[in-house]
């Protein structure tokens, strides 16, 4: 499917999610200086052939302008005429969506997911044990037990994406990146900010577990 081919009315409604995520995960703090990004997936999908919505590189998320955000191809590039650049790591979000076929992607970054990469990086995973917020990922095991992963975090982007390729787990919709940010993704912008929120809730209940064990040591 072409750009053109899809309905206005599906890129206005992607745009409208977008506005409304970036401004409830701003209040967040989750996007300190001009980090983060976000991302919705717009017409049918074919992991050769998709678009999607994503943030415009380099501006302020706790304001909303006219030049927020823009529509790329597959391959992260402009499917209009446009000044605007997209995020320096668009190229990840095309990855995660040839892999899955998710229908949003959201990354951001906060002081425990960058904390608790770094805490695990010799493992190259965050483990975690009978959390509640499992269940936000449709595990519903008791007592489940979770490995999400961690990748290279490189300041040349495409570097990254081969370790993402790699890494990604079938049931774990997330991946974080060293010292850097979690990405989270799922089927819709609803799926996606429930994802993103349970990996937070997890990394801060982690964190502070560790902390606890230490402390009785």
């Amino acid at each position: 499917m072409s750009f053109q081919q899809i309905a206005l009315e599906d890129k206005q409604r992607a745009l409208s999610e977008l506005r409304e995520v970036k401004e409830l995960f701003a209040s967040r703090g989750w996007f300190p200086g001009t980090s983060g990004n976000l991302s919705i997936r717009v017409g049918d999908f074919n992991a050769d052939d998709f678009q999607f919505a994503v943030t415009a590189s380099g501006k302020d998320k706790t304001v909303h302008t006219p030049e927020d955000y823009l529509f790329v191809d597959q391959d992260g590039k402009p499917c209009e005429a446009t000044r605007l650049k997209p995020s320096a790591e668009t190229l990840i979000h095309c990855e995660i969506y040839k892999l899955t076929g998710a229908g949003a992607i959201f990354h951001i970054h906060s002081v425990f997911n960058s904390v608790i990469s770094e805490y695990f990086w010799d493992r190259k995973s965050v483990p975690v044990d009978g959390v509640e917020l499992i269940k936000g990922f449709n595990i519903w095991d008791e007592e489940a037990h979770i490995d999400i992963p961690i990748v290279s975090n490189f300041a040349h982007i495409p570097s990254i994406v081969p370790e993402i390729t790699e890494r990604i787990v079938k049931n774990i919709p997330g991946i974080l990146l060293r010292k850097h940010g979690i990405y989270a993704w799922g089927a819709n912008a609803f799926e996606a900010k429930r994802h993103l929120e349970s990996f937070e809730f997890i990394f801060e209940y982690v964190y502070r577990m560790e902390l606890l064990m230490r402390g009785n040591r």
